[in-house]
């Protein structure tokens, strides 16, 4: 089966997340909003679904349709041995990435803290409020929990679920590579203190299939439209 990935053509945004387990996972995929009228496809899919996805990303696997990042990864990971076989452990690693999506938002509402409707020229002097809080006080915060769940003496392997990589791995991975272009003077001085979260952000970029995606044009770089944006005068 060939999946259909919906989202938005210039953004890693939240369908990075899908993008990174699908890639490892080797499936068969189309990135729908890459395509030729990609943006307007997408709409269009959005739109006319029978149980409408909120946002996309969404993914269709052939007469289903999957929205929420973090839903559409418990699916590939039963799917494609990026999670637990255990009901148990599915559980807790779809616990763990839900717990990474209130990361993200954290992280988008650096640059957008009173409203997505409004510019960012519009509420900079709220987003410097907000922005160092998150660095000072919420990327700590998060980053302990995921560090401490790292060291957990039965966590073999290096691992944040079972003793195999899964999806809450690269979902990691992608929020530190997210976290140091946004922050990277902020994340220089923090992610030190985490060595085990570092340890598995190189493990993850150098799995073969990994390396291959993130050398590949596929690949959209970090930009000022997606969830982390690099905007100095938020980075102290």
């Amino acid at each position: 089966m060939t999946y259909e990935l919906y989202y938005w053509p210039t953004i890693q945004g939240r369908g990075e997340f899908v993008r990174l387990a699908l890639e490892e996972a080797g499936a068969a995929y189309v990135d729908v909003g890459r395509q030729k009228n990609g943006a307007d496809r997408v709409a269009a899919a959005l739109a006319a679904q029978a149980r409408p996805a909120f946002a996309p990303p969404f993914l269709k696997a052939g007469a289903v349709t999957i929205g929420q990042t973090a839903n559409i990864l418990l699916y590939l990971g039963a799917r494609h041995g990026l999670a637990p076989r255990a009901e148990a452990g599915r559980l807790w690693a779809h616990q763990l990435q839900l717990t990474i999506a209130d990361l993200v938002n954290e992280a988008h509402d650096t640059h957008h803290p009173m409203g997505v409707s409004l510019y960012y020229d519009d509420q900079k002097k709220e987003a410097k409020r907000r922005a160092a809080d998150f660095v000072g006080n919420r990327i700590p915060k998060f980053l302990s929990y995921f560090e401490g769940v790292l060291q957990q003496p039965r966590r073999r392997g290096g691992f944040l679920v079972g003793t195999r990589l899964s999806y809450v791995d690269l979902s990691m991975f992608q929020v530190m590579e997210g976290l140091r272009y946004a922050f990277p003077k902020a994340m220089t001085r923090l992610e030190g203190g985490y060595p085990g979260l570092l340890a598995l952000h190189g493990r993850v970029a150098q799995r073969p299939k990994m390396a291959a995606y993130l050398a590949s044009t596929r690949r959209i770089a970090f930009n000022e439209d997606g969830i982390f944006r690099h905007y100095p005068e938020l980075d102290r």
